[in-house]
């Protein structure tokens, strides 16, 4: 056992482990607090879920935004910079949501995260790939999400425990697992966009990627490059529509488990804990079957179970109901992230990567910003079970398009495999 640990450890250079420990690092201490914080904000400030679940959707909707931003800045002055200044940025936000009273004050905690996430994560995904080859890319990636989702395992329980007996202890552990990773960052990692800079260099010498006035052309182009590649442009759209289906179950079933069944925070802590248990335990074994069939079929079929899972929920009435949804709902996460992660950073020139990364994220920013809208409409307008069957009809749309695309995408599913082969 210690031996195969070695082997894996040494397959990957030490900056993507520094990561690795970085992620279960600050992703233990935000998912103390993350699960519960429309709770916490519910009962603080009094008002209707559409008006709280609204302070998500602020959150995500200034994302979108700084995630164009993000991909810029990681392309011009670097990964490690942005996601230095990303964390610690986190780290002080979520100290002073612990002191927040207002309504105004909450939104602007919540406009600060989100500017602060996309610069983090757009960097992250970019400086794996450019340390990563993409032959190893999918299992990077999965031992990525392993570690994140081992932390978020440990979190929500905690957190669960914590929140029960005072929120502010759960807003001290968020506040310290930024602050800390973004230490060990400034001071252990190195920059890498040189080294994706000299891809492009060596790509373009080798006639693999066009003539050196090509690939400027393509660099100065910026996002306009991007949104001429309409077969990733709907990739993205299908991808951030499915999105809303798991954001809804991840943004408001705390909230809806806890107003409408009594499910209390201390015990609904242990269904997100089972996602991450999951991932941690599953990953690599999903992962081992998925990589060996195309992208946008894999994609597919793990937004279905992203479907199905949300949609499962109107049917539930208790925690193991609950519970059950979360299992379902966790079998697309497997299936879907590592892989849609790995197709963005195969098909992205190495100058473009982080904007490519960024538009990538534009998605799931989107779905995280309509979900907690549309899901509180459906809530205070219909029912509150309709939440979940608007959810699995999306979800199903999205299934349906992604499965359209791998039909008209051939040539490029194709030239994707012949180079990863």
């Amino acid at each position: 056992m210690i031996s195969k640990l070695k082997l894996i450890y040494n397959q990957y250079p030490p900056q993507y482990w520094l990561m690795i420990a970085g992620i279960v690092i600050s992703t233990a201490g935000g998912s103390m607090i993350w699960p519960f914080l429309l709770i916490y904000a519910s009962k603080k400030l009094d008002m209707p879920l559409s008006t709280v679940a609204a302070l998500i959707s602020i959150n995500a909707g200034t994302g979108l935004a700084a995630s164009f931003l993000a991909g810029t800045l990681a392309d011009r002055i670097g990964r490690k910079a942005v996601m230095v200044f990303s964390l610690a940025v986190n780290g002080i936000a979520y100290f002073f949501l612990m002191r927040a009273e207002t309504y105004p004050q909450f939104a602007m905690l919540m406009v600060l995260i989100g500017l602060s996430n996309p610069l983090y994560q757009v960097g992250a995904d970019a400086m794996l790939a450019d340390i990563i080859p993409s032959a190893q890319r999918t299992d990077a990636y999965a031992i990525n999400r392993i570690a994140n989702n081992a932390a978020f395992g440990i979190g929500p329980a905690i957190g669960g425990f914590l929140a029960s007996t005072s929120y502010n202890l759960a807003f001290y552990g968020a506040s310290a697992g930024f602050i800390i990773y973004s230490l060990l960052m400034f001071f252990l990692a190195k920059e890498t966009l040189g080294k994706a800079l000299s891809e492009t260099k060596n790509h373009s010498s080798t006639g693999q990627a066009g003539t050196e006035k090509e690939r400027s052309a393509s660099s100065s182009s910026g996002y306009g490059r991007i949104f001429k590649d309409k077969d990733y442009m709907i990739f993205v759209a299908m991808v951030g529509l499915g999105l809303i289906a798991p954001s809804m179950l991840w943004i408001l079933m705390p909230v809806y488990a806890n107003t409408n069944f009594g499910v209390p925070e201390a015990l609904y802590g242990w269904i997100p804990t089972t996602n991450a248990f999951m991932c941690v335990f599953i990953q690599f074994s999903v992962t081992r079957i998925t990589r060996n069939h195309k992208t946008l079929i894999v994609t597919a079929m793990g937004m279905l179970f992203y479907a199905i899972g949300a949609g499962s929920v109107a049917l539930m009435t208790g925690f193991w109901g609950f519970w059950l949804s979360m299992v379902i709902l966790t079998f697309g996460e497997l299936t879907l992230v590592p892989t849609a992660s790995k197709y963005v950073a195969d098909i992205a020139p190495a100058d473009l990567r982080g904007r490519y990364m960024s538009i990538y994220w534009v998605g799931w920013g989107l779905s995280r910003t309509i979900a907690p809208l549309l899901g509180g409409f459906l809530n205070d307008a219909i029912s509150p079970r309709s939440i979940w069957i608007g959810g699995l009809l999306l979800g199903l749309a999205s299934t349906l398009g992604l499965f359209i695309l791998h039909n008209i995408s051939k040539p490029r599913e194709t030239l994707q495999t012949l180079t990863e082969n």
